[in-house]
């Protein structure tokens, strides 16, 4: 499949800001599962940008505005074309147990995988979860399965009703959230089973697509920039999930960014000086594209 991305940012400031300053890690990396076609990063006021790839890979393009304006936009556009990619069936045929060990002797470079942050914390819930759905002879790829169905059951998916700053036990006590809150349950419940997992940004297609009944399907979340988990299993393979559409990840996804949460990965962020506040909207559409050989050949 192909796709057309846009994703736009606009902040508009209640008085003019005098200054500021802003990381965007918008670049969607090449990866066996997709290749990037063209890419463009425009921000407006137009300022030329400076880039680097941090600690986890993602590609950072800093930028600062050293003078007065009014608002700001940050528009990304790319046309990614994404690729079937087949789970490790033998790697997630091993029982967890056996998988801890395995990656046990790899710890210098998964330890980051490994590893509680501000906003991924272990909890009491996480424990009890990990015990029920990541118990040491399951067979991996059925206890990623049933973790998927069960964060996607029990968690209800309401835009507005967490911030950024909302901690975890906040989202387990009342179980209702947004992606980003659904990837940092299922990455507390991995981590203290021991798996290595990380946090993943990006997009899911915009369009309805029909399901096998005919019902015509909407993506949850699809009308921003989207969070799911990915699992580092035997073989050095990472395998992805996607606990808002209960779901493995498939062709209608595109990466843009990893860490080990929201904030290592969060496409953008900064800071402004000014004596009013900031109103920030967002507008993400990932259409589908026929491929260019494909209509060559048609009109042949």
């Amino acid at each position: 499949m192909e796709f057309e991305i846009t994703h736009v940012t606009h902040y508009k400031y209640g008085h003019p800001a005098a200054e500021a300053y802003g990381e965007a890690r918008l670049t969607p990396p090449s990866l066996p599962s997709q290749t990037v076609l063209s890419h463009r990063l425009v921000i407006d006021p137009e300022v030329p940008t400076s880039d680097y790839i941090d600690h986890f890979g993602n590609r950072v393009d800093f930028f600062s505005l050293p003078f007065r304006h009014k608002q700001l936009y940050v528009s990304n556009q790319a046309v990614v074309r994404t690729h079937p990619v087949p789970l490790p069936a033998s790697s997630l045929e091993l029982p967890v147990q056996e998988a801890r060990q395995i990656l046990g002797s790899v710890m210098t470079d998964i330890f980051d995988y490994l590893q509680m942050t501000p906003g991924v914390q272990p909890t009491r819930e996480s424990v009890q979860w990990a015990k029920k759905y990541l118990s040491g002879r399951a067979p991996l790829g059925e206890s990623l399965q049933r973790l998927n169905e069960a964060i996607h059951a029990e968690f209800k998916y309401k835009p507005g009703v967490t911030e950024n700053s909302t901690p975890l036990t906040t989202i387990w006590k009342n179980k209702i959230g947004v992606c980003q809150d659904f990837a940092h349950v299922g990455l507390s419940i991995l981590r203290t089973a021991g798996l290595p997992s990380r946090y993943v940004c990006g997009y899911i297609e915009t369009d309805p697509v029909r399901d096998a009944d005919g019902t015509l399907r909407r993506m949850t979340g699809a009308v921003a920039t989207h969070a799911w988990i990915e699992v580092l299993v035997p073989g050095m393979t990472w395998v992805a999930i996607d606990p808002t559409n209960r779901q493995w990840i498939n062709e209608r996804y595109v990466t843009v960014s990893f860490g080990r949460d929201q904030r290592d990965a969060t496409p953008l962020r900064g800071t402004f000086k000014g004596s009013g506040g900031q109103n920030m909207k967002v507008r993400v559409i990932m259409k589908r594209r026929t491929p260019k050989l494909e209509k060559a050949k048609v009109a042949s």
